[in-house]
């Protein structure tokens, strides 16, 4: 907004009244465009310090500011803030680099479905265009500011048995259903949204999911799912009706073309595939069109159910790990 000034001339006798400067041509403002988010570059053949450090809890679990209770999916921003879903908390925290607590950003309330409350958080992503974060948790995806003194956050959409969230760098947003064994895209304020995975019925199929999780979406808006109990990878590309398997299909198991459980999700520049096999303990990297992946990290079992994944724009990677209660950052060599 602009603060209005009202400019009074002064009428002195005998003394000219200067010309009005010439108005300065209005350039129109051009309308941004929601931000990309930030796709690091990772070589082909990059590796990551096998000895992970810890970055959010590690203190047992609990309720603490400088503890975690099974969290879930995290994201990393720009200034490696690490924002994380602490599912078992009923909030959402936030880490800045360094330090030694987190700072609760939503929720912290008890678990329940009051505004200022969430229940068992699943997965988040900031929303840099409304400065917010999105949260998906049971039984709804709620928006929740990120500005100092927010008390709750406001209801997306209602009704929807969520597990994982996307943004693309249009300003779409993506949801797994659970139930429904879907992907749908919504625009914000869009209640119902469209189908753009699955919604054939729970089904092994290529057009079929069984409990989609974790979601990536890249700058095609092509759809890649983690299919928790069809232990594989699918990614959809835009407007098909069927997906390919890009990692896992092999039934579940420990092989380096299998995966057991598959969860948190990444995507490169290059079409790399990065995947939580949190059954296996481990994290996977599937080069684009490969027939089996590498273990990248967890060869030493130093993860216990690896679930949400992500890296920061340096290419570190950032790994939830689940029943130790902590986040643990692998250092990119």
């Amino acid at each position: 907004m602009y603060n209005s000034v009202c400019v009074i001339d002064l009428l002195v006798e005998n003394v000219p009244k200067p010309s009005p400067p010439k108005p300065s041509p209005v350039v129109p403002k051009p309308i941004p465009a929601p931000p990309t988010p930030v796709i690091p570059n990772i070589p082909v053949d990059a590796r990551w310090k096998q000895n992970g450090v810890t970055v959010a809890g590690g203190h047992g679990g609990g309720s603490g500011t400088n503890q975690l209770n099974l969290p879930c999916g995290l994201v990393v921003d720009d200034d490696q803030t690490i924002v994380i879903a602490d599912g078992g908390n009923h909030r959402i925290i936030q880490w800045k680099m360094s330090d030694t607590n987190g700072q609760v950003v939503a929720g912290g309330n008890g678990q329940g479905n009051r505004l200022d409350q969430l229940n068992e958080p699943s997965d988040v992503l900031i929303d840099k265009e409304t400065d917010s974060l999105i949260i998906c948790n049971t039984g709804r995806v709620v928006r929740w500011s990120r500005r100092s003194g927010t008390t709750q956050g406001d209801i997306l959409i209602n009704n929807i048995d969520c597990f994982g969230l996307a943004m693309d760098d249009q300003g779409y947003l993506y949801i797994s259903d659970v139930d429904k064994h879907e992907v749908r895209r919504y625009q914000i304020g869009d209640k119902n949204g469209t189908i753009v995975v699955g919604g054939n019925g729970k089904g092994a199929g290529l057009n079929q999911l069984n409990w989609p999780a974790y979601l990536f979406v890249d700058q095609q808006q092509t759809v890649y799912v983690s299919d928790y109990y069809n232990h594989r990878v699918m990614k959809w590309n835009k407007g098909a009706k069927e997906g390919i398997v890009v990692a896992g299909g092999q039934g579940q198991g420990n092989a380096l073309t299998q995966l057991w459980y598959p969860q948190g999700l990444f995507v490169d520049t290059l079409g790399t595939i990065y995947v939580a096999d949190s059954w296996n303990y481990r994290v996977m990297r599937w080069p684009k069109g490969a027939k089996q992946g590498t273990v990248i990290v967890g060869k030493n079992v130093q993860l216990s159910g690896p679930i949400g994944l992500s890296f920061d724009r340096h290419g570190n990677l950032y790994v939830v790990d689940y029943w130790n209660n902590r986040i643990q950052r692998f250092s990119i060599e």
